[in-house]
């Protein structure tokens, strides 16, 4: 939750890190909980495709540490989007399908307090110290905006240089889509990414990129891109569930033969009855008392 004293994002951006965020679309309290636990540089919320409600979206960002930056990628860029995502206590918002400059414009004035901006005073943790919450977030909240479309390509150069917009975040999926190379991310693709790289780099503006898996994340910190997914709450269920059920349904290898159990030994024949006659029980010498007949 963002603290306005020590605005935990703004700081580690300025120092130079490169954040691997963890991706929370499914909208549990519970899991944003147990993620935190992981210590990941930073959290998102995806209130755009993921299933988090307001109240949910409330309650994780108060349960994660301070000192872990909770960042929001928005449904919509709207005044009402970004001033709720903010009033909830996220530190920073990521605003989707940004294509030009002065939509840009409209995500930084949504997230601003006037004369910056226009955004709302209000919200149930702002208002506990107001006063110190409008001057922390004069210099403490983030705005990224989503670059993920061939037009948005086409004008990185103006959308990056827009006063206020701390970070441009590449949508890599949706910009597949623009393109038309989806599902393949293949030369065209690699194109646009450097492009929009490049024309961050040309106006001192941050740039981040959707990763989808580990490898993805550490070769885009490599090209010095400031902030990469490491993991999503989506894509580590389905391998953790797919993993266990493929693991328990696959035969063990067959070991070496056991040896054959021992057939058990025949027993013996029972001996000969032999009849109770007064002669046989004398002969055994058993004190053989003869039945007393009437």
């Amino acid at each position: 939750m963002f603290d306005p004293r020590r605005p935990t994002l703004r700081y580690r951006l300025d120092k130079g890190e490169t954040l691997g965020v963890t991706w929370l679309m499914m909208g549990s309290v519970a899991m944003t909980e147990i993620a935190a636990k992981a210590r990941p540089d930073a959290i998102v919320l995806d209130l755009q495709h993921g299933l988090w409600e307001r109240r949910a979206m409330e309650e994780a960002i108060g349960i994660v540490p301070s000192d872990i930056p909770v960042l929001v990628r928005v449904a919509e860029n709207s005044p009402l989007a970004i001033g709720q995502a903010l009033d909830a206590g996220a530190e920073g918002v990521i605003v989707p399908l940004v294509e030009t400059a002065k939509q840009a414009r409209k995500a930084v004035d949504a997230a601003r307090f006037p004369p910056h901006g226009n955004r709302s005073g209000g919200g149930v943790r702002p208002l506990c110290d107001f006063v110190d919450y409008v001057h922390g977030c004069e210099r403490g909240i983030v705005v990224v905006v989503m670059i993920e479309t061939e037009k948005g390509v086409k004008n990185a150069r103006e959308i990056a240089a827009v006063e206020g917009v701390d970070m441009v975040f590449i949508g890599t999926g949706d910009l597949a889509l623009s393109l038309g190379t989806f599902p393949h991310f293949d030369a065209r693709h690699d194109v646009a990414c450097a492009t929009v790289h490049a024309a961050c780099k040309a106006e001192w503006t941050l740039c981040g990129c959707f990763t989808g898996n580990l490898d993805g994340a550490r070769a885009r910190r490599e090209k010095g891109y400031r902030m990469v997914v490491t993991s999503n709450d989506v894509d580590v269920l389905m391998r953790g569930f797919g993993q266990a059920t493929a693991g328990f349904m696959a035969r063990t290898p067959a070991g070496p033969a056991l040896p054959p159990e021992p057939k058990p030994s025949p027993r013996p024949a029972p001996s000969p009855a032999v009849s109770a006659t007064p002669a046989n029980k004398a002969a055994n010498g058993a004190g053989y008392v003869e039945e007393q007949r009437p």
